[in-house]
């Protein structure tokens, strides 16, 4: 078969099978393994396929028509201008991301002076890999605590972090591992922690039931991790130091009042492309 031919047969199984973007997702992998975008596609559509890649590209189109992740079969994803590794075991950087990102650089930007920071439930590094970027006199540690992530945030901070990124293995919520892991008072404390309620995990689309529950579970309320980082976390940040949490859709009010309780102030709610609350900063406060 042609190059082409493959990518319609592959198209046409993905549609049947319920996908959602099945032009989307076949000319990704049709990148993956002949290096074509779409422009490349027209121009070599009709040449023959190697019998070893399109061997790959049928079995890629059936384990997707079966729901596994489209990050997990191409084994990198874009984030910031990054290709980040991923693969089963760490969450897919998501494009909503970026607004706790952006958020909290733009209250760092000013600043002139070398910045230390801590990312929480670091997973495949975005978080700390994004900010950094954005802000050159900041360095990071990024705390993860599962094995399999772990392997993937040691190996994009190895390639994007330019030494600024340090991962680091920690329990997030046990209350020791702040003293443990904190070398001086933060400027940055940043967090895209699991915040989906346990009940509603089984309800979720079946690509994401795929990826690790670990990540993705906030526990009855979805407010454990936002419950541990107000108690335990809040209190490493310098006076004057931003705190910028992700959260869910409906999180706001309840992560904003325990950030108060912790003693963050000026917090500001932040919506995501498609108006949604998306993302908390504040700034903590001095200390009583």
């Amino acid at each position: 078969m042609t190059i082409g031919e493959l990518y319609r047969l592959g198209r046409r199984q993905l549609a049947q099978a319920g996908n959602e973007s099945p032009e989307f997702d076949c000319a990704c992998m049709i990148e993956k393994l002949w290096n074509l975008d779409r422009q490349g596609l027209l121009l070599h559509g009709n040449e023959p396929a190697e019998p070893q890649k399109e061997a790959e590209f049928r079995n890629m189109i059936e384990e997707r028509a079966g729901h596994r992740p489209l990050q997990y079969l191409l084994g990198s994803w874009p984030f910031m201008e990054m290709e980040l590794a991923v693969g089963e075991g760490v969450l897919c950087p998501r494009e909503d991301t970026e607004v706790v990102v952006r958020a909290a650089a733009g209250l760092l930007k000013n600043s002139q002076k070398p910045l230390y920071g801590m990312d929480l439930c670091g997973g495949t590094g975005a978080v700390a890999l994004g900010l950094c970027s954005l802000l050159p006199h900041l360095h990071m540690d990024s705390v993860e605590w599962l094995e399999d992530a772990f392997s993937y945030l040691e190996k994009n901070t190895g390639r994007f972090g330019d030494g600024r990124v340090i991962p680091v293995r920690g329990d997030v919520l046990n209350p020791q591992t702040p003293a443990l892991l904190c070398r001086e008072p933060l400027d940055v404390l940043i967090s895209n922690p699991p915040y989906i309620a346990s009940g509603e995990l089984p309800g979720l689309q079946e690509e994401v039931q795929r990826e690790p529950q670990t990540a993705l579970d906030g526990g009855g309320d979805g407010l454990v991790f936002y419950r541990a980082i107000a108690q335990f976390w809040v209190p490493t940040v310098k006076p004057g130091g931003v705190v910028a949490l992700e959260i869910g859709e409906e999180q706001a009010q309840d992560v904003c009042a325990l950030l108060e309780k912790a003693g963050v102030i000026e917090l500001c709610v932040h919506q995501d492309l498609g108006g949604l609350d998306r993302a908390i900063t504040g700034k903590r406060t001095q200390v009583r």
